[in-house]
C-alpha cells in the first residue's frame, strides 16, 4: 500500500470518527433535553386531562378526553387576570432596580480605589452564603414597624440588595482592558461618563443574564409575598395558584393549567434574551480574572 493510500485510508477514518462522534453527542443531547423536559410535557397533558383521570386506577399520558377548558376555568377560578398583572408589575420593576444596583456596585469594586474595596468586597460576597431564610422575620418585623407591610414597597426591596448580581458584573467587568477606561479619562470624561459610555456597553451580555435572574427570582417568588402580603388584591402568582389547593383537595388540572400559563412570559423572555445570554456565555461573563 502507497503513501498517499494510507493517508486516504487515515483521513476516511477520521472522517468517520467525526461522523460517529457528531452523531453520538447529538443523539446524547437530545436524550438530555428530553429527560428535562418530560416533567413539563407531563404538565401539559396533565393540564388536558378530566380531574378524576389525573391520579386513578390506570394513570395515562393522555386522559380519556382533551379539556382545553381547562385553562380557562383557571382562568376565572383564581383571578388569573389580576395575578398575571400583579407578577408582571412587580418582576418588571424588581428586574429593572437589580440591574441599576448591581450595575453601580459591580462598578465601585471593579473600577473604583477606596481603602478596604477587597475586604468589604468579600464581606459582601460572603452573604451569597447565607439562606434568604434567614433575613425573613428580621425583615418583616422593620417593615410592620414602619407600616409599610403588605405594599408592593416593602415586597420589592428586600430582593434589590443581593450579592449574586453586583458579583456577575464586578466579574465581567475586570475583563474590560484598562486601556479604555485612561482613553476615556484623557478625553475628559467624568466617572459617570465612563460609566454610561464605555462600561455599560461593554457589560451588555452580562446584564441580560443578570435580567433573566432578576426576573425569574421575582416571578418564582413565593415565601416572601406569602409573608408580607396580606391583600388578595396585590398577591402574585406563585401565592394566587396555591388557592387550588383546598380543605377538600388539590384541584390538579386546574394547578397544572395555571403553572402552564406561568411558564408562558417566562419563555418569551428567555427567547428575547437568548441572543444575549449565549454572548454573555461566549464572552466570560461567569468567569473574571
Amino acid at each position: 500500500m502507497t503513501d498517499q493510500q494510507l493517508q486516504a485510508s487515515g483521513l476516511s477514518w477520521r472522517r468517520r470518527g467525526r461522523a460517529i462522534g457528531f452523531v453520538a453527542n447529538t443523539t446524547a443531547a437530545w436524550l438530555v433535553a428530553l429527560v428535562f423536559s418530560f416533567p413539563l410535557i407531563w404538565t401539559f397533558f396533565t393540564a388536558l386531562k378530566p380531574g378524576n383521570e389525573v391520579f386513578g386506577a390506570k394513570i395515562s399520558f393522555i386522559g380519556s378526553e382533551v379539556l382545553w377548558s381547562n385553562f380557562a376555568d383557571a382562568w376565572t377560578e383564581v383571578d388569573f387576570g389580576r395575578l398575571l398583572l400583579n407578577s408582571l408589575v412587580v418582576a418588571a420593576i424588581s428586574t429593572a432596580l437589580t440591574l441599576v444596583i448591581a450595575t453601580l456596585t459591580a462598578f465601585a469594586f471593579a473600577r473604583l480605589r477606596f481603602p478596604g474595596r477587597s475586604a468589604i468586597f468579600l464581606l459582601f460576597v460572603i452573604t451569597l452564603t447565607l439562606p434568604s431564610e434567614v433575613a425573613v422575620v428580621p425583615l418583616f418585623l422593620g417593615f410592620d414597624q414602619a407600616r409599610l407591610a403588605d405594599t408592593w414597597f416593602a415586597l420589592i426591596i428586600p430582593g434589590l440588595f443581593g450579592a449574586f448580581g453586583a458579583f456577575l458584573l464586578r466579574q465581567f467587568m475586570l475583563q474590560i482592558p484598562g486601556e479604555l477606561e485612561e482613553a476615556a479619562r484623557l478625553d475628559g470624561a467624568s466617572t459617570w461618563r465612563l460609566l454610561i459610555s464605555v462600561i455599560v456597553p461593554l457589560v451588555r451580555p452580562a446584564l441580560s443574564v443578570l435580567a433573566i435572574f432578576a426576573f425569574l427570582g421575582s416571578w418564582n417568588s413565593f415565601l416572601w409575598p406569602l409573608i408580607i402580603l396580606n391583600s388578595s388584591d396585590k398577591w402574585t402568582i406563585p401565592i394566587g395558584i396555591a388557592g387550588f389547593t383546598t380543605q377538600t383537595g388539590t384541584q390538579w388540572e386546574l394547578l397544572m393549567a395555571a403553572c402552564m400559563m406561568t411558564i408562558a412570559p417566562v419563555v418569551v423572555v428567555v427567547a428575547i434574551a437568548q441572543r444575549q445570554l449565549v454572548a454573555a456565555i461566549g464572552a466570560g461573563a461567569f468567569g473574571g480574572r
